[in-house]
C-alpha cells in the first residue's frame, strides 16, 4: 500500500529546502516545471506484523516523534507485550505494587514515571532509581527487570526523559546532555525526599547511555548517592566520533543500529516482530 502527498513551494531551486517529516519511510521525485517546483513524497507502509489485527498494525505504524502518538501505542501494545514467550515477563513476581504518574518539570516538560514496590509487609531495603539507555524506555523490557528487583525487598523508581517513550519531546532528540542529568537529578531528588524514602541508602542504576547518565548524576552530587550500577556506558571511541560529527550535522537525525537488538533476547521471529514496535 502506498500513500502519496504533494507539497508545492515557489523556489528556483532545493538549496534551502528541508524536507517534511513524514511518519513513514518515503522517496521523493521531482518534476521541474517554470517557477513550481513540486516534490511529490510516496510514503510505503511496513510490513504488516503476524498475529496482530488490522487495528494493531495501522496503530504500530504512528509517527513516534510526538509524545500523544508514543502513548497511543503504548496503550494498544501493553497487553501484547505482557504474553510475550519471554522470561522477563511470563515469569515476572507477582504482587509486586506499581505506580505510573505524569509529572512537569521545572522546564515545562511532562515526564512520565513509575515505581514499583514490594509486597506489602516486606520491608524496603533501599531505593533502586534507574536510567534507561537511548533505545529504550522505563517502560519496556525494564518492567521485568524492575520487578525482580522489588521483589528482593527494594524499592525501583525509573522515569522517561525527554524525548523518550511516554514523556513530552521530540523522540530521541536530545539538545543538550546536562539538561537531561538535570532532569533526572530533579526528579530524583523528590523521590530520595519522600517520607518512606528519606532514611533508606540510595542507588543509581543505568543502563548502556543511561550508565552515562547515572554517573553524570553523581558526580553533580557525590554526597547524595550511596552506589552507582552502570552498564555498557561507551560505544567505540571511532564510533563516538562518527556520531559527535553526525550530531553536529544533523542534530535531530535518529540513528538506529544496523543489528537487530530484538535478536538477542526474542527466539521466536514472530514475538521477534511485536518487540521492534515498543516505543
Amino acid at each position: 500500500m502506498e500513500l502519496s502527498k504533494t507539497f508545492r513551494f515557489q523556489s528556483q531551486n532545493l538549496s534551502s529546502f528541508i524536507p517534511l517529516k513524514n511518519q513513514l519511510p518515503f522517496t521523493t521525485k521531482l518534476i521541474n516545471k517554470p517557477k513550481i517546483t513540486r516534490l511529490t513524497v510516496t510514503a510505503k507502509r511496513k510490513p504488516p506484523i503476524e498475529g496482530v489485527s488490522e487495528e494493531l498494525n495501522n496503530i504500530a505504524c504512528y509517527n513516534l516523534d510526538f509524545a500523544y502518538t508514543r502513548r497511543r501505542v503504548r496503550s494498544a501494545f501493553t497487553e501484547v507485550h505482557q504474553q510475550l514467550d519471554h522470561c522477563l515477563f511470563k515469569d515476572a513476581p507477582v504482587g509486586i505494587r506499581t505506580e505510573e504518574w505524569y509529572e512537569r518539570n521545572s522546564r515545562g516538560l511532562e515526564i512520565f514515571c513509575k515505581s514499583w514496590m514490594p509486597e506489602p509487609g516486606i520491608p524496603i531495603k533501599a531505593s533502586v532509581c534507574f536510567c534507561h539507555g537511548y533505545g529504550d524506555t522505563c517502560t519496556f523490557f525494564f518492567e521485568g527487570v524492575a520487578r525482580r528487583i522489588a521483589a528482593s525487598g527494594y524499592a525501583v523508581f525509573a522515569m522517561d526523559y525527554p524525548g523518550f517513550g511516554l514523556s513530552e519531546g521530540l523522540h530521541g532528540y536530545i539538545p543538550n546532555f546536562d539538561d537531561l542529568v538535570d532532569d533526572v537529578i530533579e526528579h530524583y531528588t523528590q523521590i530520595k525526599a519522600r517520607p518512606d524514602m528519606r532514611e533508606l541508602p540510595r542507588f543509581l542504576l543505568g543502563q548502556s547511555m543511561g550508565g552515562a547518565v547515572s554517573l553524570k548524576v553523581h558526580l553533580k552530587e557525590p554526597d547524595n548517592w550511596d552506589g552507582v550500577i552502570a552498564d555498557d556506558v561507551l560505544p567505540p571511541e571511532a564510533i563516538m566520533k562518527v556520531l559527535t560529527l553526525l550530531s553536529k550535522v544533523m542534530p535531530k537525525a535518529k540513528l538506529f543500529p544496523n543489528q537487530d537488538l530484538a535478536e538477542l533476547a526474542i527466539r521466536e521471529p514472530s514475538k521477534r516482530k511485536l518487540v521492534g514496535n515498543s516505543y
